[in-house]
Protein backbone atom coordinates (compact mmCIF):
# COMPACT_ATOMS: atom_id res chain seq x y z
CA UNK A 1 0.00 0.00 0.00
CA UNK A 2 1.11 3.53 -0.79
CA UNK A 3 0.49 5.46 2.21
CA UNK A 4 1.95 2.64 4.67
CA UNK A 5 5.30 3.26 2.20
CA UNK A 6 4.79 7.01 2.60
CA UNK A 7 4.61 6.30 6.37
CA UNK A 8 7.40 3.99 6.70
CA UNK A 9 9.89 6.74 4.85
CA UNK A 10 8.67 9.64 6.99
CA UNK A 11 9.20 7.70 9.93
CA UNK A 12 12.44 6.38 9.09
CA UNK A 13 13.44 10.25 7.93
CA UNK A 14 12.05 11.16 11.15
CA UNK A 15 14.47 8.97 13.24
CA UNK A 16 17.60 9.65 10.99
CA UNK A 17 16.98 13.99 11.81
CA UNK A 18 16.62 12.34 15.85
CA UNK A 19 12.78 13.50 15.86
CA UNK A 20 11.87 12.21 19.69
CA UNK A 21 9.80 9.07 20.04
CA UNK A 22 6.40 11.31 20.94
CA UNK A 23 7.11 13.46 17.63
CA UNK A 24 7.48 10.75 15.38
CA UNK A 25 4.38 9.27 16.97
CA UNK A 26 2.36 12.17 16.58
CA UNK A 27 3.57 13.47 13.15
CA UNK A 28 2.52 10.04 11.53
CA UNK A 29 -0.57 9.32 13.76
CA UNK A 30 -1.65 13.19 11.50
CA UNK A 31 -0.16 11.73 8.49
CA UNK A 32 -1.87 8.58 8.07
CA UNK A 33 -5.28 10.82 9.26
CA UNK A 34 -4.00 12.56 5.79
CA UNK A 35 -3.07 10.33 3.83
CA UNK A 36 -6.37 7.92 4.57
CA UNK A 37 -8.54 11.48 3.06
CA UNK A 38 -10.55 10.51 0.19
CA UNK A 39 -8.24 11.37 -2.34
CA UNK A 40 -7.13 7.41 -2.19
CA UNK A 41 -4.55 5.58 -0.54
CA UNK A 42 -1.91 8.29 -0.54
CA UNK A 43 -2.09 7.78 -4.35
CA UNK A 44 -3.75 11.54 -5.28
CA UNK A 45 -2.05 13.33 -2.58
CA UNK A 46 1.48 12.57 -4.13
CA UNK A 47 1.24 16.74 -5.38
CA UNK A 48 0.89 19.03 -2.45
CA UNK A 49 -2.35 20.42 -3.16
CA UNK A 50 -2.96 23.53 -1.19
CA UNK A 51 -6.66 23.80 -1.64
CA UNK A 52 -7.13 20.15 -0.38
CA UNK A 53 -5.00 20.38 2.57
CA UNK A 54 -6.48 23.68 3.71
CA UNK A 55 -9.98 22.05 3.46
CA UNK A 56 -8.97 19.09 5.21
CA UNK A 57 -7.59 21.38 8.22
CA UNK A 58 -10.73 23.05 8.21
CA UNK A 59 -12.78 19.78 8.88
CA UNK A 60 -10.25 19.26 11.81
CA UNK A 61 -10.92 22.86 12.97
CA UNK A 62 -14.78 22.33 12.64
CA UNK A 63 -14.53 19.25 15.40
CA UNK A 64 -13.18 21.51 17.81
CA UNK A 65 -9.92 20.27 18.13
CA UNK A 66 -7.29 22.40 19.52
CA UNK A 67 -5.36 24.71 18.05
CA UNK A 68 -1.80 22.87 19.11
CA UNK A 69 -3.66 19.88 17.20
CA UNK A 70 -4.54 21.98 14.39
CA UNK A 71 -0.87 23.01 14.02
CA UNK A 72 0.36 19.65 14.63
CA UNK A 73 -1.15 18.39 11.71
CA UNK A 74 -0.07 21.16 9.82
CA UNK A 75 3.76 21.02 10.26
CA UNK A 76 3.35 17.02 9.89
CA UNK A 77 2.33 17.67 6.12
CA UNK A 78 4.72 19.83 5.58
CA UNK A 79 7.45 17.86 6.57
CA UNK A 80 5.95 15.36 4.28
CA UNK A 81 5.82 17.33 1.58
CA UNK A 82 9.38 19.02 2.10
CA UNK A 83 11.58 16.03 2.98
CA UNK A 84 9.32 12.69 1.97
CA UNK A 85 8.17 13.68 -1.84
CA UNK A 86 10.40 16.63 -2.21
CA UNK A 87 7.98 19.21 -3.65
CA UNK A 88 8.95 22.13 -4.48
CA UNK A 89 5.24 24.52 -4.06
CA UNK A 90 5.16 25.73 -1.06
CA UNK A 91 2.49 25.36 1.19
CA UNK A 92 2.04 28.72 2.61
CA UNK A 93 -0.93 28.15 5.29
CA UNK A 94 -0.85 30.25 8.31
CA UNK A 95 -0.59 28.43 11.61
CA UNK A 96 -3.52 28.21 13.73
CA UNK A 97 -3.49 31.12 16.25
CA UNK A 98 -3.01 29.30 19.49
CA UNK A 99 -5.17 30.46 22.76
CA UNK A 100 -2.60 32.24 25.20
CA UNK A 101 -3.38 30.53 28.56
CA UNK A 102 -1.56 31.66 31.53
CA UNK A 103 0.20 28.94 33.54
CA UNK A 104 -0.83 27.12 36.62
CA UNK A 105 1.14 28.00 39.50
CA UNK A 106 0.96 26.57 43.08
CA UNK A 107 1.94 29.06 46.19
CA UNK A 108 4.94 27.54 48.06
CA UNK A 109 2.46 27.05 50.46
CA UNK A 110 0.52 24.53 48.49
CA UNK A 111 3.54 22.93 47.14
CA UNK A 112 4.71 22.08 50.69
CA UNK A 113 1.09 20.95 51.62
CA UNK A 114 1.54 18.20 48.24
CA UNK A 115 4.65 16.99 49.34
CA UNK A 116 3.84 16.89 52.98
CA UNK A 117 0.46 14.71 52.51
CA UNK A 118 2.67 12.03 50.37
CA UNK A 119 3.35 9.11 52.75
CA UNK A 120 5.86 7.15 50.86
CA UNK A 121 9.62 8.28 50.84
CA UNK A 122 10.34 7.67 47.05
CA UNK A 123 7.19 9.58 46.00
CA UNK A 124 8.03 12.57 48.12
CA UNK A 125 11.35 12.95 46.84
CA UNK A 126 10.21 12.12 43.06
CA UNK A 127 7.65 15.22 43.44
CA UNK A 128 10.07 17.65 45.67
CA UNK A 129 12.96 17.11 42.99
CA UNK A 130 10.63 17.57 40.37
CA UNK A 131 9.80 21.20 41.70
CA UNK A 132 12.90 21.92 43.13
CA UNK A 133 14.68 20.61 39.77
CA UNK A 134 11.75 22.22 37.23
CA UNK A 135 11.60 19.04 35.75
CA UNK A 136 9.12 17.32 32.58
CA UNK A 137 7.40 14.45 34.26
CA UNK A 138 9.54 12.21 31.38
CA UNK A 139 12.46 13.89 32.80
CA UNK A 140 12.11 12.74 36.41
CA UNK A 141 11.39 9.13 35.13
CA UNK A 142 14.27 8.96 33.44
CA UNK A 143 16.84 10.55 35.41
CA UNK A 144 20.19 8.48 36.23
CA UNK A 145 21.83 8.04 38.98
CA UNK A 146 24.99 9.19 36.51
CA UNK A 147 23.10 12.59 35.58
CA UNK A 148 23.01 13.84 39.27
CA UNK A 149 25.77 15.10 40.86
CA UNK A 150 25.24 15.60 44.80
CA UNK A 151 28.47 17.71 45.69
CA UNK A 152 27.86 20.53 42.98
CA UNK A 153 24.07 20.34 43.54
CA UNK A 154 23.42 20.10 39.86
CA UNK A 155 21.33 17.38 37.35
CA UNK A 156 22.91 17.22 33.90
CA UNK A 157 19.99 16.72 31.23
CA UNK A 158 20.32 14.71 28.79
CA UNK A 159 19.17 14.73 25.63
CA UNK A 160 15.94 16.65 26.77
CA UNK A 161 13.33 18.09 25.49
CA UNK A 162 14.15 19.18 21.63
CA UNK A 163 17.10 16.84 21.69
CA UNK A 164 18.94 19.57 24.21
CA UNK A 165 21.33 19.07 27.37
CA UNK A 166 20.74 21.37 30.05
CA UNK A 167 22.37 21.95 33.32
CA UNK A 168 19.53 22.29 36.32
CA UNK A 169 19.66 22.78 40.51
CA UNK A 170 19.77 19.94 43.18
CA UNK A 171 18.32 21.65 45.92
CA UNK A 172 20.75 21.09 49.00
CA UNK A 173 17.97 20.45 51.16
CA UNK A 174 17.43 16.74 49.28
CA UNK A 175 20.90 16.29 48.99
CA UNK A 176 20.69 14.00 51.61
CA UNK A 177 17.75 11.92 50.41
CA UNK A 178 19.10 11.67 46.85
CA UNK A 179 22.41 10.27 48.22
CA UNK A 180 20.53 7.49 50.20
CA UNK A 181 18.28 6.96 47.28
CA UNK A 182 20.94 5.88 44.91
CA UNK A 183 23.94 5.07 47.00
CA UNK A 184 23.66 0.94 46.31
CA UNK A 185 22.42 1.65 42.58
CA UNK A 186 25.05 1.38 39.27
CA UNK A 187 25.40 5.09 37.26
CA UNK A 188 23.56 3.66 34.83
CA UNK A 189 20.69 2.77 36.93
CA UNK A 190 17.35 5.30 37.15
CA UNK A 191 17.03 7.00 40.07
CA UNK A 192 13.15 6.06 40.58
CA UNK A 193 13.35 3.06 39.82
CA UNK A 194 9.98 0.67 39.39
CA UNK A 195 9.13 -2.07 41.71
CA UNK A 196 9.61 -4.06 39.10
CA UNK A 197 13.20 -3.02 37.84
CA UNK A 198 12.65 -0.15 35.39
CA UNK A 199 12.04 3.10 34.97
CA UNK A 200 8.88 4.14 36.44
CA UNK A 201 6.27 5.37 33.64
CA UNK A 202 4.87 8.58 32.89
CA UNK A 203 1.49 7.81 34.23
CA UNK A 204 2.44 6.46 37.43
CA UNK A 205 4.35 9.63 38.39
CA UNK A 206 1.51 11.52 37.05
CA UNK A 207 -1.17 9.97 39.40
CA UNK A 208 1.67 10.15 42.60
CA UNK A 209 0.99 14.01 42.19
CA UNK A 210 -2.48 13.83 41.33
CA UNK A 211 -3.08 11.69 44.60
CA UNK A 212 -1.28 14.18 46.76
CA UNK A 213 -3.40 16.89 44.63
CA UNK A 214 -6.45 15.20 46.06
CA UNK A 215 -5.60 14.81 49.13
CA UNK A 216 -4.82 18.71 49.81
CA UNK A 217 -7.84 19.75 48.61
CA UNK A 218 -6.26 22.08 46.39
CA UNK A 219 -8.97 23.41 43.88
CA UNK A 220 -6.90 24.48 41.26
CA UNK A 221 -6.60 22.20 38.08
CA UNK A 222 -3.43 21.64 38.46
CA UNK A 223 -1.06 18.66 36.84
CA UNK A 224 2.29 17.75 37.01
CA UNK A 225 3.22 20.40 34.66
CA UNK A 226 2.51 22.84 37.40
CA UNK A 227 5.50 22.17 39.68
CA UNK A 228 7.77 23.19 36.78
CA UNK A 229 5.73 26.24 36.43
CA UNK A 230 5.69 26.69 40.37
CA UNK A 231 9.34 26.74 39.81
CA UNK A 232 10.21 29.08 37.40
CA UNK A 233 6.96 31.06 38.99
CA UNK A 234 8.86 31.20 42.46
CA UNK A 235 12.49 31.66 40.64
CA UNK A 236 11.12 35.30 39.70
CA UNK A 237 9.66 36.41 42.36
CA UNK A 238 12.91 35.69 44.10
CA UNK A 239 14.64 37.61 42.10
CA UNK A 240 16.26 35.26 39.62
CA UNK A 241 16.93 37.26 35.90
CA UNK A 242 14.75 35.57 33.41
CA UNK A 243 17.99 34.84 31.37
CA UNK A 244 18.90 32.64 34.18
CA UNK A 245 15.19 31.08 34.32
CA UNK A 246 15.59 30.61 30.68
CA UNK A 247 18.89 28.41 30.88
CA UNK A 248 17.33 26.02 34.10
CA UNK A 249 14.23 25.18 32.22
CA UNK A 250 16.43 24.91 28.87
CA UNK A 251 13.63 27.18 26.59
CA UNK A 252 15.05 28.16 23.68
CA UNK A 253 13.12 31.26 22.94
CA UNK A 254 13.14 33.70 26.26
CA UNK A 255 9.26 34.61 25.15
CA UNK A 256 8.44 31.18 26.27
CA UNK A 257 10.10 31.96 29.92
CA UNK A 258 8.61 35.39 30.16
CA UNK A 259 5.48 34.00 30.22
CA UNK A 260 5.83 33.68 34.06
CA UNK A 261 6.24 37.31 34.46
CA UNK A 262 2.87 37.87 33.81
CA UNK A 263 1.71 35.70 36.82
CA UNK A 264 4.91 36.89 38.91
CA UNK A 265 3.82 40.89 38.54
CA UNK A 266 4.28 42.48 41.76
CA UNK A 267 3.33 45.67 40.88
CA UNK A 268 -0.81 44.29 39.51
CA UNK A 269 -0.68 42.70 42.94
CA UNK A 270 -0.45 46.00 44.89
CA UNK A 271 -2.74 47.59 42.90
CA UNK A 272 -6.13 47.99 45.32
CA UNK A 273 -8.92 47.49 43.32
CA UNK A 274 -11.55 50.26 43.36
CA UNK A 275 -14.31 48.56 45.16
CA UNK A 276 -12.13 48.38 48.71
CA UNK A 277 -11.82 52.37 48.20
CA UNK A 278 -16.07 52.14 48.96
CA UNK A 279 -17.53 53.25 52.22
Amino acid sequence: MLAQQYLNQTRDELKLRNYSPQTIKSYLGCLADFLESPAGDGAGLARANLDFIRAFLLKKQSKDLSAQTINLYLNAIKFFYREIIKSDEEIDLKFAKRAKKLPIVLSAKEISAIIASIKNPKHKLLIALSYGAGLRVSEIVNLKVKDVNPEELTIHLKQAKGQKDRITLLPEKLKMDVLAMTSFKESDDYVFASERGGKLSKRTAQKIFENALRKTNIKKEATFHSLRHSFATHLLENGVDVRYVQELLGHQNIRTTQIYTHVTNPAIRNIKSPLDNLA
